[in-house]
């Protein structure tokens, strides 16, 4: 028996990852337009992931130290997608919605402090 899908899914080939590479800059321009967050960290990791570059470290130290900035816009926008879930579903105060919000917060949190770590640990390693 054929599974029902949505008629806004792609088929496959050339097609959907074009499809896909359109989608993913729509959501790209989505985050820098309505996601203040998002801004905030792109202003704080493009800027570090050209020190990474810049400084006289091993290459898997710049992958290191640039993946971690990679990690935070991903998560963050991983919480703005489950944001606008929640808000579609809802705007009306409900105790799972705070939490599904909390939960995607907690997670950036934890995304800055990992990447906070790996900047502290490579740069005292490599400089004090």
């Amino acid at each position: 028996m054929e599974q029902p899908s949505s008629e806004f899914k792609s088929k496959g080939g050339l097609g959907r990852i074009v499809g896909a590479f359109r989608y993913s800059m729509a959501g790209f321009r989505a985050a820098c337009q309505h996601e203040h967050a998002f801004r905030q960290e792109v202003m704080v990791a493009v800027p570090a992931a050209v020190v990474a570059l810049l400084l006289r470290i091993s290459a898997f130290e710049k992958l290191a130290l640039i993946g971690v900035l990679g990690l935070v816009l991903l998560v963050e926008l991983i919480n703005a997608a489950i944001e606008a879930v929640v808000d579609r579903v809802s705007l009306e105060r409900h105790p799972l919605s705070k939490a599904a919000k909390d939960l995607g917060s907690a997670a950036v949190a934890l995304a800055i402090t990992i990447a906070a770590a790996t900047w502290a640990v490579v740069l005292y390693n490599r400089f004090f």
